[in-house]
C-alpha cells in the first residue's frame, strides 16, 4: 500500500504497537498500512460520512484484513469506548476540527498511550488542546507533500505547558530541534509578510489597512524572533 509522504511519516510516528483508531479515515489507507507494517496489531477505521468508509471497506476487503480492521461510523470518538484504543491518530483536518474531536470525550482519549496528529491548520490549537487533556508533545516535525506543508506531532500522557505564546503558534519542539523543514517555512513566511507589507508602505492607508499593517509588523517581529532563536 503506497502512502503520500504526510500519511507516510504520520504512520512513522505511531508507536504504540496496539489497536490504533484512525479517526476520519477516509480510504482506510493508513490503517492498512500500519497492519501491514506491524505497527499495529488492530485498528478500528472511524468516518462521520457513509461514502469514505464504505470506500475504505472496499480496500480492507481487497487487502483480506477484514479481521483486523474494523469500520464503524462515527462523528468523532462517539463510537469508540474508553481503552479501546491505544493510539488516536487524526489527521486531514483543520486544527480547531481535530481539538474539538480530542475534547469531544475526554475520558477515550485520556486512555490513549498516544496521540498521532496533522492538522491542516490552526496547529496552535492541537498543541494548547494536547496539554489541557494531560498530554505531552514527544516528537513534532515539519514536511513538505506536494508543494505543501504540514505538521506532525505525537503526544504521549504527561504534564506539560509552554510558557511562551510563540511557542504554541509555531511549535516548541520545531524552533528547539531547528527543524529544517520548518526554518524553509518560516523564511518563506518572512518573505511573504514582507512582501505584503511593503505593498501597505507606498501609500496611504484607510483605517482598516492600518489595523492590518499593525497585524502584520506584529507577525514580523514573531517570525524574525522565531529565526533568531533557531540560529542562536
Amino acid at each position: 500500500m503506497h502512502l503520500s509522504e504526510r500519511l507516510h511519516r504520520i504512520a512513522d510516528n505511531v508507536l504504540s504497537g496496539g489497536v490504533v483508531a484512525d479517526i476520519g479515515c477516509d480510504h482506510g489507507y493508513t490503517s492498512i498500512c500500519l497492519i501491514e507494517q506491524g505497527k499495529a496489531k488492530a485498528a478500528i477505521a472511524l468516518d462521520i460520512n457513509q461514502r469514505p468508509l464504505e470506500r475504505a471497506e472496499k480496500h480492507i476487503r481487497e487487502c483480506g484484513m477484514q479481521d483486523r480492521i474494523e469500520t464503524r461510523l462515527s462523528d468523532g470518538t462517539e463510537k469508540l469506548l474508553p481503552g479501546e484504543a491505544d493510539t488516536l491518530l487524526i489527521s486531514g483536518m483543520g486544527g480547531g476540527l481535530a481539538a474539538g474531536i480530542l475534547k469531544q470525550n475526554p475520558l477515550v482519549t485520556r486512555a490513549a498511550k498516544e496521540l498521532v496528529l496533522s492538522p491542516q491548520s490552526e496547529v496552535f490549537l492541537v498543541r494548547r488542546c494536547v496539554h489541557e487533556l494531560g498530554f505531552q508533545i514527544s516528537h513534532e516535525e515539519m514536511i513538505i507533500d506536494q508543494g505543501k506543508y504540514y505538521v506532525v506531532l505525537r503526544a504521549v500522557p504527561g504534564q506539560e505547558q509552554y510558557a511562551e505564546e510563540i511557542d504554541y503558534l509555531y511549535g516548541k519542539r520545531l524552533i528547539e530541534e531547528r527543524d529544517i523543514v520548518f526554518r524553509s517555512f518560516m523564511e518563506q513566511e518572512k518573505r511573504r509578510v514582507e512582501g505584503i507589507l511593503s505593498g501597505l508602505s507606498d501609500r496611504a492607508l484607510s483605517a482598516s489597512a492600518q489595523k492590518k499593517r499593525q497585524e502584520l509588523l506584529g507577525e514580523q517581529c514573531r517570525i524574525r524572533g522565531v529565526i533568531h532563536r533557531m540560529k542562536a
